[in-house]
Formats: C-alpha cells, structure tokens, sequence
C-alpha cells in the first residue's frame, strides 16, 4: 500500500487523512447534559480537560484540609491543649502494629485500633505547686484509655487498661539533654526553645508477663511544609527489637 492522498506521514503505509476526515465528520453528536460536543474527537478533549479541572480541585481540596488541620503558629509545647486526631497517612500502620502486638495487644483489639480513628482529647496544665500535668483521654475504639502524667520525672505504677500493669515517668526536658538523636531532632526552633516533653514507659514484668520500653519526645514539627503535634517513639520489644516511628496528628481545634 502507498503512501495515503494528502497524509503528512510519507513513507509510512496509512490511512489517507481524507477517510479520517470522512469517518471524524461520521460519528454522531454525543451530549453531556447541555453540552454539545459535535465529534467523538471534541468528547476525549472535553473529558481530558474535565478530568484536569477535577484534579485541580482535589489538589485544592487537600492542600486546603491538610493547612486546616495544621496547629496555630501561637500553639506550641508549653500548652497542648486541644483536641487531635491521628494522621493514618502520615503515621506508619505498621510500625503501630507491631509495637501493640509486641507490648501483648491481642489481634481483635489492634485490628479495631487500626480501623478506628484515634482521636485524643489532651488537657495540659499546671497545679497549685507549679507541676505541670497532661491528662489525654483516647478515643480508638476501645473504651477507657486514659494517660495521667506528672511532668516531674518520678515513676508511677499504672494499670492501664490495654497495656496492663505499667510504671512510667515524664518531664520537659532540652533536646540536649535527650541522648537518642531520633528522639531529640526535627523539631521546630519553639519546640527546641521551649523543651521537649519525655515519656519515658516501661512493662511491669512481674505483673504483666511482657517486657517492653516506649521512650517518647513530644512537640511540634514541620512536616511537608505543615506545622504539627508529633511523638518521636523508640520502642524495644521483648527480644530487644527496636522500633524508631513517628505518631503525627491532625489538629482538630481545642476542647
């Protein structure tokens, strides 16, 4: 076959641009509600042009939730209170996962965790004697999780409602201070200014037949350009495994 009357591509066997023509000018009206589009060559450019204008809008849409749910530049570590909802997309499910499964939480229980939404509801102040305290009741889909902590680094023995038997201690405390880097960096110049919150948690052995340490930093850090409440969390398993992971959170307003 020769080269078709009229096509540009010469050299090439093809269909001559005239039958193209013939068969566009062929195909039937085709309508969108109210729009007319007279060629099934006009409907994938109108489409094109719609799935564009589609994507602009998610990509507004996002951009606009994810600011929303950044915390105030005013918000910093000396108060959090407020109310917080854990960013699944931002948090590793699977580092979560396995430190529930390594701290003895049953596979019913993480895997309703895993497709709650974990919500906090945090109330950071200070007492008659200048303590500072931080009580969070959670919300994940099981009922009753609350953390009390006295920011004055002495151990309390806790029976927590998922954990078991449990001795903690917190503190505010200088990113210098804090010897495990993953712990004691990426915070913002407030948070550094200000002083990290430690956490510092381990099993009751005798009591609660596991062995496990959740050391934690709190404070604020700028993720993908967004100002956020953040956990940095080394965990070390009964076998010594070590987990280093980050819980960020979705600021939801205060309580």
């Amino acid at each position: 076959m020769g080269t078709g009357e009229g096509c540009h591509m010469e050299g090439h066997n093809c269909i001559p641009c005239w039958q193209i023509e013939h068969a566009q000018s062929m195909v039937p009206p085709i309508r969108f509600g109210e729009n007319h589009i007279p060629h099934g060559i006009h409907m994938l450019r109108a489409m094109r042009s719609q799935d564009v204008r589609r994507d602009n809008v998610v990509t507004r849409t996002l951009l606009r939730l994810s600011t929303t749910m950044a915390v105030p530049a005013e918000f910093t570590i000396l108060n959090i209170t407020g109310k917080f909802s854990m960013n699944k997309t931002l948090t590793n499910g699977n580092d979560t996962d396995t430190i529930l499964r390594l701290q003895g939480v049953g596979w019913f229980k993480r895997s309703v965790i895993a497709k709650s939404t974990i919500t906090l509801y945090v109330k950071h102040y200070k007492d008659d004697a200048g303590v500072e305290h931080i009580d969070i009741d959670q919300g994940s889909g099981i009922p009753g999780t609350r953390e009390e902590r006295e920011l004055n680094w002495q151990e309390r023995e806790v029976n927590d409602s998922l954990f078991g038997p449990v001795v903690g201690k917190s503190r505010r405390v200088q990113a210098s201070e804090v010897t495990e880097p993953f712990l004691a960096t990426q915070w913002t110049a407030d948070t550094f200014e200000h002083g990290l919150v430690e956490s510092y948690v381990y099993s009751d052995t005798p009591r609660s037949g596991t062995t496990w340490i959740a050391h934690q930093t709190w404070g604020m850090e700028e993720i993908d350009g967004v100002r956020r409440y953040a956990r940095h969390v080394k965990f070390i398993g009964p076998q010594g495994e070590v987990i280093e992971t980050k819980l960020v959170y979705d600021y939801l307003g205060g309580l």
